[in-house]
């Protein structure tokens, strides 16, 4: 098994209109390096196929930012970034690569995770990116992350509307929620559409789109936010997954 990541330079372009600069490709292998042997140590992820990484933690994660096929310009200066409940540092890790200006904030419940992309940022070298260990309920109500990010981005953690509650208290106004899903169904969007009323921001895109190698489904979900999010949400910890808005 060799373990190099494809280039996929082709796919990139096409999908993204993008391609990593020969720096990111490096950056892009010795994360996947870095994630090899960190999952000895830690439970960080399945995926250690070289092409399913590519596809479900590099491209996926980037996809998210690039809806209609071009990277939020937003990104492109230098926006504030969260990523809620990060991980193994998906997708914030693979953004910060290919958004460098952008200053960007992982945040993970679960300390040794977050000691692990601490690790991995300094040997990626990637400045202006930090990390905070704590719940989205909890931090969410800190007024010097409240009100606070251009873009909040948030995937697979729990059901849209929990996703909207964790996300839009850390926007400013006129700040993009990102969230990440596999599949979606009318259903969801009408519950989301409730929830995000409450909390200040509006649906401003549901993308729907195919992944280029295996062709699995994936959503990404929009949320602008265009007004104060009310000041009792987030609400304690635990209360938005067993009381969705």
């Amino acid at each position: 098994m060799t373990n190099s990541l494809p280039e996929m330079a082709e796919i990139w372009q096409q999908t993204l209109n993008w391609q990593p600069s020969v720096q990111q490709q490096t950056q892009f292998q010795k994360l996947y390096q870095l994630i090899l042997e960190g999952n000895r140590q830690l439970n960080l992820t399945r995926i250690t196929d070289p092409q399913e990484f590519w596809e479900k933690h590099l491209w996926d994660s980037l996809r998210g930012i690039a809806p209609q096929g071009e990277f939020i310009s937003s990104l492109q200066g230098s926006a504030s970034v969260i990523d809620i409940g990060t991980g193994a540092g998906f997708p914030g890790i693979p953004v910060k690569i290919a958004a460098p200006n952008c200053t960007i904030t992982l945040m993970d419940s679960t300390r040794k995770k977050i000691t692990f992309i601490e690790q991995t940022l300094t040997e990626l070298a990637l400045t202006n990116a930090k990390t905070l260990v704590g719940r989205a309920e909890e931090i969410g109500q800190q007024p010097e992350h409240r009100q606070a990010y251009d873009v909040a981005l948030i995937r697979a953690v729990g059901t849209a509307s929990v996703c909207a509650e964790y996300t839009l208290p850390f926007l400013k106004q006129k700040g993009l929620a990102i969230i990440y899903r596999g599949n979606w169904t009318e259903d969801e969007t009408t519950g989301l559409e409730n929830a995000v009323k409450q909390l200040g921001g509006v649906i401003e895109a549901i993308e729907k789109f195919t992944t280029p190698l295996s062709q699995s489904a994936r959503h990404c979900v929009y949320l602008r936010k265009i007004a104060p999010t009310p000041l009792q949400f987030p609400r304690a910890t635990g209360v938005p997954t067993q009381k969705p808005l």
